[in-house]
Formats: structure tokens, C-alpha cells, sequence
């Protein structure tokens, strides 16, 4: 089944997204000590916690997918002597009993302080496993995450955008429209790129989720098409998403931009991570289509390997990301 959301709001000319957005010289990294302001139940497999902090006032936005650390302490803040400079010394010096785990997730909203409340920034965890014995120690700490509780939190220290940033979103000016496509685990990312969008872009998403009460809203003021496609505990993952996503790429290529990639190296998902962001996407015709997907690494792999190999997409026009990888624990 698949469940369609769609909200036009402009013609279609050019998607401009992160290219319009000039990066900083260069940032630095530190930790961001928090605590939970909220929590909320967004589906089935998503909870919403809101992060508040004085300390989150000098936090550096990056917009779209930009990426953060989330380090969830053994022991109370005061006891790990947190230090204002090099965090990951520090974190690998700690011993392995004590040790924060660490996770990375999407910076799903940031919002600057009031005159009543501190600075506050979103971050969607979604709940592997939570109820069937199977959770990892981020989707059980998000599961019962009550105001209060401290984490620790690494981003940068000045605002800017690009991979400095852990922003990879970067289609060319020219994109006449841009496909992302993902799973449960790409859809805060996905969502936070799709209402960043400015009017004129078009956009459509594809998302693999395991219900359908984990569709959301999106608010975009682009021409954004969202359709949700939910396994429903009947399909395993990909099993909806790879054919969908074959189905809508091929009419939005255009003729000019094909450039078949016979080929196409083989990516060896045991020894290696797959990501791959082009440093610079490229435009190749008229009607250019930019790709961005994320998700279990297996399923990326294959949509990748369709968008380039058999529907004739540049790579340098396909941004793909193995955020998990199905059979192995969550990792940092």
C-alpha cells in the first residue's frame, strides 16, 4: 500500500537547496552538555526528544540533513569531567565501562533561545526493536527518556553549511527535481530537507517505513511529493522500497542527462562503509535529476546500482548513504 501526500506551492524552475547557502571559512567541534526538555511519541517507531540547554546558544546550524553526535553518559555529567577541549580524546581515553555511547542522528530542528527559555534543537530517534527485546542502547534510552535527563551533544561552533557541517545535501542550481529516497531511518533527515526547500523546487520522496502511523506532515513552500510506503510487518526492508523507487525514478531523467555506467564497481558492504557524496554534483542536461538515499546499507547499494547502471543517472548526480547495515548492531 502506498500512501501519497503532495502540497504545490510554486512552478517548477530549479531546485536550489544548499547551493545557495555560502559555507563559513571552518568550524570547530565541542560538547554541547544538555537535557531533555521533552519528549513525543511522533508513531509507532519515532520519538521527538527536544534538547534545552544555555549551553546550546553557541551551537552552528547547518540546515537540511546536518548530521550531530549524541553521547548518552553511564554516569552523571559532573562525574566524567566533561572537557571544553578535544572531545574524542577524552571520549577514547574514558574507560569502556564509563564510556558514553555514541550515536549519530539528524539535527531535526534547531530553535534559538527566548526570553523565557533556552535555546532548544529536535532530534528524531527512531525505535529499533523497542518492545521486542532487540533495542539498541539509544532507541531504549529514547524510549524512556523523561525532562531531565542529561546527554551530551558534539556539533560545530559557528553557523555554515557543506560536509564541514555533517551536511551532505548538495544538488547542483541547475536540478530540475531531486528524488530522496530512504527508510525509517533517513526520514528525519529526509523531512528536514524537504521543508528547507525554497519555492520553485521540486522534490519527490520516497520512504519506507514500518507503519503507516509513522507518516508525518511535511511543510514545504516547494512543489514536494511524499509517498509513504509501509511494510506493515509483511515485508522485510527494501522489499517495497527498491521497486517503487525503480518505478518513479525513469521518467524523471531526462534523455539529455543519461550516462550509462556499465562499469559500475562492486561495493563490498563487510570490509567497507558505504557512503559516497559528490563534492560537487553535476548538472548534465536541461532536466537534471539529483538523487540523495540513505538507509540499510544492502538497499542503498541496490538503488544506487539501478539509478546509475540501468537508468542511466550520473553518478556524480547520486548522494548515497549506508546509515545501518541489516544483521549488525547499531553502531556509532
Amino acid at each position: 500500500m502506498t500512501v501519497t501526500t503532495e502540497r504545490t506551492t510554486a512552478e517548477v524552475r530549479r531546485a536550489t537547496g544548499a547551493a545557495a547557502r555560502p559555507a563559513a571559512a571552518r568550524t570547530e567541534y565541542r560538547l554541547f552538555p544538555v537535557a531533555v526538555a521533552r519528549r513525543q511519541d511522533l508513531g509507532p517507531s519515532y520519538a521527538r526528544i527536544t534538547f534545552s540547554s544555555p549551553e546550546l546558544a553557541g551551537f552552528g546550524p547547518g540546515g537540511f540533513d546536518q548530521r550531530l553526535k549524541v553521547l548518552l553518559p553511564q554516569l552523571p555529567l559532573d562525574a566524567l569531567g566533561a572537557p571544553e577541549g578535544d572531545w574524542y580524546a577524552w571520549w577514547r581515553a574514558l574507560p569502556e565501562e564509563v564510556r558514553p555511547v555514541m550515536r549519530t542522528y539528524t539535527v531535526r530542528a534547531l530553535r534559538p533561545a527566548t526570553a523565557t527559555s533556552h535555546a532548544e534543537l529536535d532530534v528524531d530517534f527512531v525505535l529499533h526493536g523497542v518492545g521486542g527485546g532487540a533495542a539498541g542502547p539509544a532507541a531504549s534510552w529514547a524510549a524512556s527518556a523523561r525532562p531531565g535527563d542529561e546527554v551530551l551533544l558534539v556539533g560545530p561552533t559557528a553557523p555554515g553549511t557543506g560536509r564541514a557541517w555533517g551536511v551532505e545535501w548538495s544538488p547542483p542550481a541547475e536540478a530540475r527535481t531531486l528524488l530522496l529516497a530512504g527508510d525509517e531511518t533517513a526520514v528525519p533527515a529526509v523531512c528536514a530537507v524537504l521543508e528547507q526547500l525554497p519555492a520553485g523546487a521540486r522534490a519527490v520522496a520516497v520512504l519506507e517505513v514500518p507503519d503507516i502511523a509513522d507518516a508525518v506532515g511535511v511543510d514545504s513552500e516547494a512543489d514536494v511529493t511524499v509517498e509513504w510506503l509501509p511494510r506493515r510487518g509483511r515485508h522485510g526492508h527494501g522489499e517495497l522500497l527498491v521497486p517503487r523507487v525503480e518505478e518513479v525514478a525513469g521518467p524523471l531523467v531526462d534523455e539529455a542527462s543519461r550516462t550509462l555506467s556499465l562499469d559500475l564497481e562492486d561495493v563490498d558492504l563487510d570490509s567497507g562503509i558505504l557512503w559516497e557524496v559528490p563534492e560537487r554534483a553535476v548538472a548534465t542536461g536541461p532536466e537534471c535529476l539529483y538523487a540523495w538515499l540513505a538507509g540499510e546499507a544492502g538497499v542503498v547499494k541496490r538503488l544506487r546500482r539501478h539509478l546509475v547502471g540501468e537508468v542511466g543517472l550520473p553518478r556524480a548526480s547520486v548522494a548515497f548513504m549506508g546509515y545501518w547495515r541489516e544483521g549488525r548492531a547499531e553502531g556509532a
